[in-house]
């Protein structure tokens, strides 16, 4: 049985990675800075700032899913934002490449686009935003994904470590979806996120399908739902809230998600399961 430590794992995806990994008999540690509200396997309390402490929590891992982060902008100090996400992440790469873990999965996300959190507003080039789309950050939030994932691939120059960046659009998990009525109507809400979704038990199957897979190398991959987490067909969208957009690079007859998944599917054999369509009544 292989060991894995999922760090973060009391938060509101890592629950849902734990109880996915628990679920497919892997040996599953949290580490966190808190306990979980539902315990389904040992919880490490640590603090991964520290080199040391993340060495100790991996001992005898097999495979990291790295998940632990301060989850957004404007939670904390830009400062703090950025030390925190770019330290811990270096640390648990490193303690990995020290005790010789060649499986590594990290958290990095959608607003390294830079088009989540710009305080000077833009739209991106084209659509559906692919991994190929430029990283324009204006926030700390979002450069410490961009370094993050250059950490990834440093790692992985150096050690041969098998590392991939997931990309992660808007976290939804199955409570969520009873708020989707109040906006699926509303182009101006959610546009900065490109009106893009995924359950946490799709990106949870992800990490599994990225630890299991073999041959990556360092690699960034877009998660997000096929569909946008609008009731309002995508081209209608991006016309009323993105009309400089031209360069339109798929069909988008419907209701298409506008960040690409195709590139995840392709290299993991992985499919979003979950759609609010399924869960949600409407009109």
């Amino acid at each position: 049985m292989a060991k894995v430590v999922i760090t973060g794992g009391s938060g509101k995806l890592g629950r849902w990675v734990v109880k996915h990994f628990v679920e497919q008999g892997y040996d599953v540690v949290n580490a966190d800075v808190r306990l979980p509200d539902e315990p389904l396997c040992p919880t490490l309390l640590v603090d991964l700032n520290r080199l040391g402490e993340a060495y100790g929590v991996l001992a005898g891992a097999d495979a990291v899913v790295h998940l632990a982060a301060i989850p957004a902008a404007h939670i904390k100090p830009s400062e703090v934002t950025f030390q925190n996400n770019v330290v811990t992440t270096y640390n648990i790469l490193e303690a990995s490449a020290g005790l010789g873990i060649r499986k590594a999965v990290i958290a990095s996300s959608e607003s390294s686009y830079g088009i989540v959190f710009a305080v000077n507003r833009f739209g991106p080039q084209y659509v559906p935003v692919d991994e190929e789309h430029p990283q324009l950050p204006q926030d700390s939030y979002g450069l410490s994904k961009v370094v993050n994932e250059q950490t990834a691939d440093m790692f992985h120059r150096r050690t041969g470590m098998q590392v991939v960046s997931f990309r992660i659009g808007n976290v939804i998990e199955p409570g969520d979806y009873a708020k989707f009525p109040s906006f699926i109507r509303d182009p101006a809400q959610r546009d900065r996120i490109l009106w893009s979704y995924v359950d946490t038990r799709d990106i949870a199957e992800a990490c599994r399908l990225a630890i299991e897979a073999e041959g990556l190398g360092s690699v960034a991959l877009n998660l997000a739902a096929d569909d946008t987490s609008m009731a309002i067909p995508s081209r209608e969208l991006l016309a009323a809230r993105y009309p400089e957009v031209s360069d339109i690079r798929a069909p988008l007859s419907g209701y298409e998600t506008l960040l690409s998944n195709a590139k995840a599917k392709k290299l993991l054999g992985w499919q979003p399961k979950h759609s609010w369509r399924d869960y949600v009544k409407f009109e």
